[in-house]
């Protein structure tokens, strides 16, 4: 595993804190806008850690515009969708967000 300091996890949280209520970003996308590019994973890692209750981790989605399944039978799936839901987001039949409409884009 690469390197991760808190400084990374900090810019991470930044950028998700930003994510507009409606709106969601990819892993990729977070960690390119955090200066982190091609490091999608650690911002998994680092929303996993996140102690933050604030912190609107529910917005982050993978690059297929899905939830992305937790291990361990977590009901963070479910939360996650609620939440988005809740915000306006729509999911198609497949469980999927239409990127295009709802990607944020800063």
């Amino acid at each position: 595993m690469k390197n991760i300091s808190v400084s990374n996890y900090s810019r991470i949280y930044a950028v998700v804190a930003a994510i507009p209520k409606g709106k969601v970003a990819t892993y990729g996308q977070v960690a390119l806008l955090a200066g982190l590019p091609g490091r999608a994973r650690q911002v998994g890692y680092a929303l996993h850690a996140a102690a933050a209750p604030s912190l609107p981790w529910h917005r982050v989605v993978n690059a297929k515009g899905e939830i992305s399944l937790r291990s361990g039978g977590s009901e963070g799936d479910r939360v996650q969708r609620l939440r988005l839901e809740a915000e306006g987001v729509v999911f198609d039949r497949c469980g999927r967000i239409s990127l295009e409409r709802y990607r944020w884009r800063p």
